[in-house]
């Protein structure tokens, strides 16, 4: 095994929404997803658990929410982090520079993040790794911070979120500066992720695709990541969502459900076969690293 390509396919946001949890499950079933990430605040995190429940061979990770999202914490024990709906900023160098460089959201934001933590292991749910929103977990205080609690939690995977941008660029040529700028700034964040990682034992994929591709994820560049994977374990992640009826311009929605189609293609399990790539998930990578 040591000797073959490894990749997790994983499924973000699963709680967001029933949509996406169907999405979820059949790519399980019918597909090739291996791995999946609760939002614990998501607004059908409850059908979700129950969904992961009646599929134990699913590996459900913990995708924390710093942005973008609902707080587990009430607005009025961490006002420096959410408005009076609880809802964090949607602007994630907004709520990164707030987190850097203000002493009573440092302090909230961890005593948040343990939060969802706990609320995970609630569930009942064995977390295979840990991710976040965004990668919002990239930025070096929540990062500590998620390093500390999956270490308490007991939770040795986590997604490092370092791209490939000449797998990309060799699928379209696209060598924008945009995506230029996107590679440089993760490789450095991540430089320093690898060496925590290290040290404190976690597992992690050298290469996770998605980032590069967001919002255009195609069946063809799967099948070119497939055929081009740079090193031993990768994972690509995805964001499904069974939208049976997408709406003429809903632009969102379609990519979701394209995400899902890719997921369950009979040319992307044929690809995987005649590869010779094994389809993991964190649980499994903690015994091969």
């Amino acid at each position: 095994m040591m000797n073959r390509a490894r990749v997790i396919l994983n499924g973000d946001d699963f709680g967001a929404s029933e949509e996406v949890n169907h999405a979820i499950v059949a790519a399980f079933r019918r597909g090739v997803l291996s791995s999946c990430s609760l939002i614990v605040t998501g607004d059908a995190a409850p059908h979700a658990v129950k969904l992961a429940r009646e599929n134990p061979g699913l590996a459900v990770g913990l995708h924390l929410v710093t942005v973008l999202g609902k707080s587990v914490l009430p607005p009025k024990e961490i006002p420096a982090l959410v408005d009076r709906n609880g809802c964090f900023p949607s602007d994630p160098a907004i709520a990164g520079l707030r987190y850097f460089f203000c002493p009573a959201a440092r302090k909230q934001l961890k005593r948040e993040l343990s939060a969802q933590f706990e609320q995970f292991r609630a569930t009942g749910l064995r977390a295979s790794h840990v991710d976040s929103h965004l990668h919002m977990h990239v930025h070096p205080v929540v990062f500590d911070a998620a390093v500390e609690l999956a270490g308490k939690h007991g939770i040795r995977g986590m997604r490092l979120p370092e791209d490939d941008l000449w797998t990309a660029v060799r699928f379209d040529g696209g060598l924008s500066a945009a995506r230029m700028l996107t590679t440089l700034v993760f490789r450095l964040l991540c430089r320093r992720m690898k060496r925590v990682l290290r040290r404190e034992g976690f597992a992690f994929a050298p290469r996770v695709f998605g980032h590069l591709m967001s919002g255009g994820m195609t069946e063809e560049y799967v099948l070119h990541v497939l055929r081009h994977l740079p090193v031993a374990t990768n994972e690509i992640y995805f964001h499904p969502a069974l939208c049976h009826s997408v709406e003429r311009g809903d632009a969102t929605a379609a990519q979701l459900a394209k995400e899902f189609e890719i997921l369950i293609s009979p040319r992307v399990k044929e690809a995987i076969r005649t590869g010779g790539i094994d389809v993991i998930n964190y649980s499994n990578l903690k015994a091969c690293l």
